[in-house]
């Protein structure tokens, strides 16, 4: 496919992250220590909740919030078809079953139906897809009925607010990536979001072996910490994010007058809170991946989020439930750059490959 000119993503890091790191390597403290406290206590502030407590990465966020939240063996976990593998493996991994919904248009579960099918379930986990808010208020509405505890997959929305309440703050955990591609990055990292004081402590147990203190075991734990050197990055990745933001929803919004009038093209719908994490095009007519062909021989990177459902994984076929927009939605969609770093003649140009293309 040629190198690619203009890409998917790129980290905003920078010197500052560097001198922060350099900082962390001269203290001798490396592992976790004093610069995790100070990011979880940032992240706490950013999404307004009480507690934050940081990870090695989002699916060990995912995990330790399945099992702070005591989610059993066989228990269902109503959740999405339509996301990374991490969202549905997190409720295997503590023995719970995945039961798939549907999701709506834009790729967010739908919330059509909820109360009914949360009766008798542990968890609700819908995905704040592509950093676009889902349904929430009306989730955790149908959770506060059932009893569901609402588990908020916001992996793609650091800094994505409704009515001005910050994503991962609305159910009883949050649960966010760090990852290299996220819109901000500690490498590899994730965090955890609550206002139950018991979560809280039982997730800084589970992170640790286990431990309460140096060689009290109270539970089966994990190795899941966040070092120093990953928490100093992202302080400074902290104080990058409104402009990091607004970046993105300019470039969303160049996008979108770029590609406006194409008959084949379906452009992401505008919504409050969105932080276009992907800027995520729907091919109508013709094939998405020849789309793709197309735009990578230009120079243009390119991707599907997500090309296949969930449940067509050997290890999730047997949780197999009919979902067809999902379905639909997979064979559709092709994510282009949006990222910070991107210019103006960046965007027009990949527009105009976009618009060159025969369907």
């Amino acid at each position: 496919m040629g190198t690619m000119r203009i890409r998917m993503a790129s980290p905003p890091l920078g010197e500052e992250e560097k001198r922060a790191v350099a900082a962390v390597i001269d203290s001798g403290i490396i592992a976790m220590g004093p610069r995790v406290a100070e990011f979880e206590r940032a992240f706490a502030r950013l999404t307004g909740s009480k507690h934050a407590v940081a990870v090695a990465n989002g699916t060990a966020s995912l995990h330790l919030a399945m099992l702070a939240m005591n989610v059993k063996k066989n228990a269902r976990v109503v959740t999405t078809p339509f996301s990374f593998s991490a969202t549905a493996n997190c409720a295997l991994m503590t023995g719970a079953i995945p039961e798939f919904r549907d999701v709506d248009e834009h790729g967010n579960l739908s919330p059509t139906g909820l109360k009914r099918t949360l009766k008798g379930a542990a968890a609700l986990l819908p995905v704040h897809l592509y950093g676009r808010p889902c349904d929430i208020v009306e989730m955790k509405e149908a959770c506060d009925a059932t009893g569901a505890a609402l588990v908020e997959d916001a992996a793609q929305a650091v800094d994505s607010r409704i009515a001005g309440k910050h994503v991962g703050s609305f159910g009883t955990v949050g649960s966010f990536s760090l990852y290299a591609t996220k819109n901000i990055t500690t490498g590899e990292g994730g965090m955890i979001v609550t206002d139950d004081d018991a979560i809280d402590a039982r997730l800084r147990v589970l992170r640790s072996q286990g431990q309460t203190s140096r060689y009290e075991y109270a539970e089966l734990g994990y190795n899941l910490r966040m070092t120093d050197i990953a928490a100093a990055i992202g302080l400074e990745q902290l104080k990058k994010l409104p402009a990091l933001t607004l970046a993105r929803r300019h470039n969303a919004a160049r996008l979108d007058s770029g590609l406006a009038g194409l008959d084949w093209l379906g452009l992401p719908a505008a919504a409050e809170g969105h932080v276009y994490h992907q800027y995520t095009v729907r091919v109508l007519r013709g094939s998405r991946d020849a789309l793709q062909k197309h735009l990578a021989d230009r120079g243009i990177e390119s991707s599907a989020h997500y090309p296949k459902v969930l449940y067509s994984y050997p290890h999730l076929r047997k949780f197999k439930r009919k979902c067809p927009v999902a379905e639909r939605l997979a064979s559709q969609v092709l994510s282009l750059p949006v990222h910070h770093a991107l210019m103006d003649a960046d965007l027009a140009e990949v527009a105009e490959a976009v618009r060159a293309f025969r369907p």
